[in-house]
This record gives structure tokens, C-alpha cells and sequence, in this order.
């Protein structure tokens, strides 16, 4: 089961203490719904920390990049209700892309998430995203406990965007141009050990350090 189609927006952050039971509850209730109602949005996933510098992630993946520049989407993000409104004013240190779905590998959907952080000089982002399909994202999907590898590229311009909904969170989100999400069915200690041996920097082929957080499955809404 590979991510259910070429477009993706992940999402990670943390979330004030005073906020947390608000969140839950709007995020399950109208938010996530919300997002599934936009034409060509076809999955919602939300992950909360096992070990990882960010306390939430979310995943929705969509037809197509294009649905996620487009009227859709972008009337909600500048039209955003007021339970979002009063929300999203409890988000901290967020980190956002827009991106495109430039690798998928997977025999199932995992009940835990791996995703790395990390980012390519430009000069060498045609080759990277080479060497991975070819022999990092295969490798790691044979992994005993591996249910799922996935690249995501961020389309830096979309995700740049100041919207309504960005303004009230309140301050700038972060953009990591380079996800690789990797998904795993078994125990967390099991599959932390096997992300943390097949993938880093090294193994990625890129300079200096990659952040690696480790996330359990809370959420699914999906259109199928």
C-alpha cells in the first residue's frame, strides 16, 4: 500500500500543555475532516512522539501536488474557522512542506513512523533522488519489520506561502525541503534499532547531520 497519490503535506510541531485536550478534540472532530473534504485529498494521519524533537506529526497525502497549490486548499488555509483560529494558537515550533511524492515503497500501512529530516544541495538533488530509489528506499523496504519507505520533496514555493491559518499560529514555519518517512509494524525498540543502522547521514549521502523522530499511530481519515 503506497502513499495514495504523488502529493503530501507533512506537518510536524508540538503543542502548549494548556492546549493539548483543545487540540484533540478539534483536530479529530473538524480539522482532519475538513482536509478529507478538499477534492483529491485522500489520506489524514497523525503521529504522536515516541522519541523525536517534535511531539506531532501529521501526514495527508493527496492525487497530486497540484491539489495542494490549488483553490481547494488554499481557501481553507486562508479561511480558516474559529475553532481553528483558537486552536492553532497553542502550535509550537512548526515545521511544514508541501511536497511531492518522488518515491513510494510499501506492503502495508505501520503503526509506527520513522521520518528524517534532512536536506541536498541543489547541484546534487537529481542524482540523490537517484541513488535513493535505486538502492537505499529498496534495501530498507526489505527490512524484517519495514512496512513502508517513502520520498518526500518539498515544493519550496507552496510551502513558503504566508496564509491565514499560518498567520494565526503566529510565527514562521520551518520548511524541510527532504522527508523520508519510513513505516514499521512491529516493536518500537525493533524498528527504532533498524531506521536508526540502514539510515543517516552516510547512507543518505549528504553532509552533516539528518533529524531522525520516531512517532505511533493516534489517527486515520481516509477517502478510498
Amino acid at each position: 500500500m503506497s502513499l495514495l497519490g504523488t502529493g503530501a503535506v507533512a506537518i510536524w510541531h508540538d503543542i502548549a500543555p494548556e492546549g493539548r485536550e483543545a487540540f484533540y478534540d478539534w483536530h479529530g472532530n473538524e480539522h482532519m475532516p475538513e482536509r478529507l473534504g478538499i477534492p483529491g485529498f485522500r489520506r489524514g494521519r497523525r503521529f504522536v512522539a515516541i522519541a523525536a524533537d517534535l511531539e506531532y506529526f501529521n501526514l495527508y497525502e493527496a492525487e497530486t501536488v497540484d491539489v495542494l497549490r490549488g483553490d481547494g486548499y488554499r481557501a481553507r488555509l486562508n479561511n480558516p474557522t474559529p475553532w481553528t483560529v483558537r486552536t492553532v494558537k497553542h502550535f509550537r515550533s512548526v515545521a511544514r512542506s508541501i511536497c511531492r511524492v518522488v518515491a513510494s515503497h510499501s506492503k502495508a500501512q505501520g503503526g509506527q513512523v520513522a521520518t528524517i529530516r534532512y536536506d541536498v544541495a541543489d547541484s546534487q538533488a537529481k542524482a540523490h533522488v537517484s541513488d535513493m530509489t535505486r538502492d537505499l528506499i529498496p534495501s530498507l523496504s526489505a527490512v524484517a519489520g519495514i512496512a513502508g519507505v517513502h520520498l518526500l520533496v518539498a515544493d519550496e514555493e507552496a510551502s513558503g506561502e504566508r496564509t491565514a491559518e499560518q498567520k494565526a499560529r503566529g510565527g514562521t514555519n520551518a520548511v524541510p525541503r527532504y522527508a523520508l518517512i519510513v513505516e514499521g509494524w512491529g516493536d518500537d525498540a525493533r524498528f527504532m534499532e533498524s531506521v536508526r543502522v540502514a539510515v543517516s547521514a552516510k547512507t543518505l549521502g549528504v553532509p552533516g547531520s539528518v533529524n531522525a523522530g520516531f512517532y505511533r499511530h493516534q489517527l486515520t481519515l481516509a477517502n478510498l
